[in-house]
This record gives C-alpha cells, sequence and structure tokens, in this order.
C-alpha cells in the first residue's frame, strides 16, 4: 500500500523534545522515537485537538524511514484511528492527522514524569489502561 504520506517535517519544538529524549533513552534515531510517539498518541481516546503545526526545523524524513518494516501497519492504524474518530480518509486528512498524532505523541513521551530511564519509556508502551 502506498502512502499519501511523503515527507515528515518537524517543528523545531518536536525537535528539542526528541533531543531530550534521546538523552533520556539512548535511542539515537529520530524515526524510532518518531514511531513511539505516533504509537503513543493513537494510544488516546481522544482526538487530537486542531492546530498549525510549523515545519520550522531541520528533521525531515520519508514515510518509508519514519515507518521501516512496519510502514504499511503504521499507515493502517492512521487510517483505523481516522474512521473511528469519524474522519475522511483522503490524503490531506491522513497528512494532517498523522502531524497532529505524531506530535502529540512526542509531547506527551517527554512530559512523562516517569520516564527517566529507557526501561520506563519501554513501559510506557506496555502500559494498560486501567478503564479497560
Amino acid at each position: 500500500m502506498r502512502s499519501p504520506i511523503e515527507r515528515i517535517k518537524l517543528s523545531k519544538k518536536a525537535k528539542d523534545q526528541l533531543i531530550k529524549l534521546r538523552k533520556v533513552t539512548k535511542i539515537e534515531q529520530w524515526n524510532i522515537l518518531c514511531r513511539w510517539g505516533f504509537c503513543r498518541s493513537l494510544r488516546e481516546k481522544h482526538t487530537p485537538a486542531p492546530y498549525p503545526i510549523p515545519a520550522d526545523s531541520n528533521v525531515e524524513m520519508s514515510w518509508n524511514t519514519f515507518g521501516g518494516e512496519i510502514a504499511e501497519i503504521l499507515l493502517l492504524a492512521l487510517i483505523h484511528r481516522c474512521h473511528q474518530d469519524g474522519f475522511e480518509t483522503n490524503a490531506e486528512t491522513l497528512n494532517q492527522q498523522f502531524r497532529l498524532h505524531l506530535h502529540r505523541g512526542i509531547n506527551y513521551l517527554v512530559t512523562d514524569l516517569e520516564s527517566k530511564t529507557l526501561s520506563d519509556f519501554v513501559a510506557l508502551g506496555i502500559k494498560k489502561d486501567d478503564s479497560q
């Protein structure tokens, strides 16, 4: 499946947050941290608040670099989430929702005060939702 999202350019704020995450986790690759952030946001029940996100940093990657071997799965997860949230799945909406989820997720990862080590960071991905 070909992704309608070709290039990903992060905001300066997200870049600064990723730098902090790199120091905490020792994970050097932007794309891996971005995947974690994207998935962290998808886990939330509420849709991300729509707001303009500037593409004002020098951190840029292709969709294939972002997704790696699981790029198709990540795209399907985004499409599924758009369906769940009542959004269309045209290219413009997918791009917008992706950016919102990516930036929200990066923000969640960096502001989660429990994440002080790589182990804490990994635990975020497997933490169970108590309300389920």
